[in-house]
């Protein structure tokens, strides 16, 4: 857990070595090899921009299905939430929330969620940052990818 309290407005995660290390580097990298190439064009540093390119596509791709996975977890876990706090005729509407949503929703409290749920059954919330925006009191989600 982390000293400070989480809200909307620091929520979102930046992990050290992701975003302020081995990406920069990587990116830095492309550019050093694109100047290269283009003060000693050849075929094979060339290859080495592809290349470099191709490391930095595989990071972002990679960080990107762990962000998938993690919604997809999340989506689960707030639809048994839901399931337990939502009054029947809500619960049945459940299917009809959208995953984006669902990720909204996991930073409410569960004194709001029921008024949320309505919300975006009604469409007036439809993104998760819509969602979040709303949230009055929030629910810290420390334990993130």
């Amino acid at each position: 857990m982390t000293a400070t309290a989480q809200t909307y407005a620091n929520h979102r995660r930046v992990f050290p070595l992701y975003h302020l290390f081995a990406l920069p580097i990587l990116i830095a990298h492309v550019v050093v090899t694109m100047v290269v190439s283009v003060r000693h064009p050849s075929l094979w540093n060339l290859w080495l921009i592809v290349v470099a390119i191709g490391i930095v596509g595989g990071m972002v791709a990679n960080r990107a299905s762990t962000l998938i996975v993690q919604n997809r977890v999340i989506g689960l876990e707030m639809r048994l939430r839901l399931a337990t706090i939502l009054p029947v005729e809500l619960c049945q509407r459940i299917p009809e929330l959208h995953l984006k949503q669902l990720v909204g929703l996991r930073y409410a409290g569960d004194d709001e969620l029921v008024g949320l749920v309505e919300r975006c059954l009604r469409g007036e919330l439809v993104t998760a940052d819509a969602v979040k925006r709303e949230v009055r009191h929030w629910r810290p989600d420390y334990v993130r990818a």
